[in-house]
């Protein structure tokens, strides 16, 4: 009998929606799959650890990697590179893991044309005045930034069609619960 390959789940949300959250929830309750973790170029902030938050490289290697086709996907934001590593992707489905990996609405295409088994989901608030209200919240981004952010999340919320779920998050644990659903049927 051949070896059951795992799984890769995209999960993509706009800003606010509890993305991270939900994942975690993910995770705590399903500890045998495992979460991608990005490579950048930016510096880590306080609390965060190389391997665990991202894999901080610098720009040489970043680069390096990029010539040699090493990332799923990559894009450049505010001068820093963000991306996701193919190997540590390919080496979990292979063994049988269900790899989850967070990206935004763009990096989230390009993994999707490179890999068409992909299970995608994507995560919403449950209205705007919610993601507002969260947004808000947070207490970090001028109200010039939080408009910015909404009429982003605004943007974002039209790509949800081209995925093959969608969440609501109005509880993260129910949404995560959701989630769960949602990749075991696909077993």
């Amino acid at each position: 009998m051949a070896e059951m390959k795992g799984k890769l789940v995209i999960v993509s949300a706009p800003s606010g929606t509890g993305k991270g959250t939900v994942i975690n929830e993910v995770l705590k309750i399903r500890p045998d799959f495992m979460f991608s973790v990005s490579a950048t170029t930016r510096k880590p902030r306080p609390g965060e650890a190389d391997g665990e938050s991202y894999h901080f490289l610098s720009d040489a290697q970043f680069k390096k990697m990029i010539s040699e086709g090493k990332f799923l996907e990559f894009a450049q934001y505010v001068g820093e590179y963000y991306g996701t590593p193919a190997e540590p992707i390919d080496k979990g489905i292979e063994s049988g893991i269900t790899m989850i990996l967070d990206i935004e609405v763009q990096g989230a295409k390009q993994v999707m044309s490179k890999k068409k088994d992909a299970l995608t989901i994507f995560i919403i608030p449950p209205d705007m005045e919610e993601l507002e209200k969260r947004l808000r919240g947070r207490g970090t981004d001028s109200e010039e930034k939080l408009q910015a952010r909404l009429e982003r999340a605004r943007q974002e919320l039209k790509e949800k069609c081209h995925y093959d779920h969608v969440v609501v998050n109005d509880s993260a644990i129910r949404a995560a619960e959701e989630i769960l659903e949602i990749i075991d049927q696909k077993v």
